[in-house]
């Protein structure tokens, strides 16, 4: 018995380089178009990868079998370790630049308010259920006898709480267009 694959595979690099070298370079220039063009690819991304995963990929995984499903989500818990935690801080950060820089960053306006609420939830489920989910399931898989029984089970849960992170990203986008629409003088 060999040892177990690394964590962390040549593939993983692009995944985290793209979007960190995306957001130094934005905000190296300092410019809303460069800014905005990192929110929008990245946030974009984020918000079609996991309407993807909860409307498709989460139906088709509750109707699969424990040993399919485990073998499944084995192949994409490493890449979605790293891709999704650096698109949603790159995403969040670019969002909080170009705020700031169109100098709407005023914490009385509702719109901002209501931002910050759903980038909190956003952030509490993706750091705080994805993340851990997706590392317990790395770590099962290099023990020398995985359980496929909690692999399947804790890819189902992310696959179909990435749902629920669609249906928040997509009220974030209606808040962050009305911003965009200057739709932002409501205060407390």
């Amino acid at each position: 018995m060999g040892l177990p694959p690394p964590i962390v595979s040549w593939r993983a690099i692009p995944l985290v380089g793209v979007p960190v070298a995306a957001i130094v370079i934005a905000l190296t220039l300092g410019t809303f178009l460069a800014l905005d063009y990192v929110h929008v690819i990245f946030g974009g991304l984020w918000t079609g990868i996991d309407l993807f995963m909860g409307l498709v990929i989460g139906p088709i995984l509750g109707r699969m079998s424990g040993p399919a499903r485990a073998d499944f989500v084995q192949r994409l818990v490493p890449t979605m370790l790293f891709l999704m935690p650096t698109i949603a801080s790159v995403t969040i950060t670019a969002g909080i630049y170009l705020a700031i820089h169109a100098g709407i960053f005023q914490l009385d306006y509702l719109a901002i308010q209501l931002a910050g609420l759903f980038v909190l939830v956003l952030s509490v489920q993706g750091f705080g259920i994805f993340l851990p989910n997706e590392v317990r399931i790395v770590l099962e898989l290099r023990r020398p006898r995985p359980d496929i029984a909690k692999i399947g089970r804790l890819g189902l849960i992310n696959a179909r709480l990435a749902g629920l992170q669609a249906a928040f990203q997509i009220a974030l986008i209606f808040v962050m267009a009305n911003l965009a629409a200057g739709n932002i003088a409501m205060r407390f």
